[in-house]
């Protein structure tokens, strides 16, 4: 079993240092080797690089901020950051680095990664960082910056971490008009990046493993809930309820479902009942056997209770 564990965990962390790797390259060989920004603390820390002439670099800057958000998060939160944010903070700064010396992955003419379409880096950045984020929240990790202020504002402020993120990016995309010489173009490829990482993020990190909430109304229910927990080995909770026209009792089937296991559950409730009724919705955030795992990047205290249900 400590074999097993280990090896978990090992597959975990080289997961998490390639969706780094990724991460980093879509900053480092394709966004700021042609001078672009977009969302995030690291379209940020590429504005402050700009405007100082290089003189901030992105690592530094990025190691920097994320320094100053744990430490301001642990006083305010009351908590501290898992391990593997701090892992991956740490990576993000070395990779930015790397990729910064390594001229040949640069995005540029006369380098085998040069791409002259220039509308076609952002897709490409925004791809790979997207690609490598996924990964990193797939495998119960985080790179800080927005993750963290997201937090923090949070606690005071009762607003939706999605809509912080689009809030925040299109701020940092919109300080790049900020800068001399650049013209609106920088603000689309910037817009560019932040949807395509966005889209990237949600398919990577979730895709394919979507789950649905299934509502089965059926006089057969015992026969579908039985081939449910049997053949597709799916837990089922039947639920009483009453017909208000009939005002006869009844039983409600729920069952939570991968998305790829709708098409099999409705064929078969077909087959037995074809007077069933199904009302099928997303259920976004399923935790437990046979779904995902709660794996947290930030690691808060859980409140003690007052007495006075608070």
């Amino acid at each position: 079993m400590e074999k097993s564990k280990i090896l978990s965990l090992g597959k975990e962390y080289a997961m998490l240092i390639l969706g780094v790797l990724l991460f980093c390259a879509g900053w480092g060989c394709f966004m700021i080797p042609n001078n672009l920004s977009g969302g995030g603390l690291t379209g940020l820390c590429t504005v402050i690089q700009y405007a100082t002439g290089g003189r901030l670099q992105v690592s530094y800057m990025y190691a920097a901020i994320n320094v100053v958000l744990l430490a301001g998060a642990f006083f305010i939160l009351g908590g501290g950051f898992g391990f593997k944010t701090i892992i991956c903070i740490a990576l993000s700064s070395l990779g930015f680095e790397l990729f910064a010396e390594i001229h040949v992955l640069h995005a540029l003419e006369g380098s085998f990664m040069y791409i002259p379409e220039r509308f076609l880096i952002p897709v490409v950045g925004g791809l790979m960082e997207g690609a490598g984020l996924g990964i990193i929240f797939r495998n119960g990790g985080s790179t800080g910056g927005s993750d963290i202020l997201a937090l923090v504002i949070n606690k005071y402020w009762p607003v939706s971490p999605g809509r912080f993120f689009l809030v925040s990016d299109l701020v940092i995309v919109l300080t790049m008009l900020l800068l001399p010489d650049r013209a609106f173009s920088d603000l689309i490829y910037g817009v560019i990046m932040v949807i395509t990482s966005s889209v990237t993020i949600d398919a990577v990190a979730i895709g394919g493993r979507h789950a649905v909430q299934v509502m089965i109304f059926s006089d057969k229910y015992d026969e579908i809930a039985d081939y449910i927990n049997s053949a597709m080995d799916r837990g089922v909770t039947a639920i009483q309820a009453m017909g208000w026209y009939t005002k006869s009792d009844k039983k409600v089937l729920l069952v939570l479902l991968r998305e790829k296991e709708v098409f099999q559950v409705t064929k078969m409730v077909k087959g037995v009942d074809k007077k069933a009724f199904l009302s099928i919705s997303p259920a976004n955030n399923v935790y437990g056997e046979g779904f995902e795992e709660i794996k947290a990047g930030v690691k808060t205290k859980a409140k003690k209770n007052n007495g006075n249900g608070n």
